[in-house]
């Protein structure tokens, strides 16, 4: 598991990693029963301080996410899928209504959004198709 920080993004580096790790076992990166990176291996991979790391992975434990085992460390919980799915969903929505609030004030149309969103996901698509094609 890689996590990307972007320091300047205004989302707390602490949320990033638990979006993160959220994401990772929605998609299948992670999986039920896996173990997460150490606290120490985490901070050290993303250049992040200890207690940044310690903060995400208690909050994934408060949500289920994540189980600590005694000797083990922290995996992935049997329930953490289906979990992290609707989060990854709800993560998304909260993103999209404020790009769609920023569009109402501006007073772009509901066909030109969906014109952009198009465009876009066209772009990323073939983006995406273009890297897996060369890897």
């Amino acid at each position: 598991m890689i996590c990307h920080i972007e320091a300047g993004n205004g989302i707390a580096i602490y949320e990033q990693i638990g979006r993160q790790v959220k994401f990772s076992i929605a998609n299948g990166s992670l999986v039920v029963g896996e173990r997460v990176p150490s606290v120490r291996e985490l901070a050290i991979q993303t250049a992040v301080n200890v207690n940044t790391v310690a903060r995400a992975y208690r909050e994934l434990q408060q949500q289920g996410v994540l189980n600590s085992i005694r000797g083990t460390g922290l995996t992935v919980s049997a329930a953490a899928p289906a979990t992290c799915a609707l989060m990854r969903l709800d993560m998304i929505r909260d993103r999209l209504r404020s790009v769609l609030q920023e569009a109402l004030r501006n007073q772009i149309s509901a066909d030109e959004i969906r014109t952009l969103v198009n465009d876009e996901w066209e772009k990323l698509s073939n983006k995406a198709d273009a890297s897996d094609n060369t890897s």
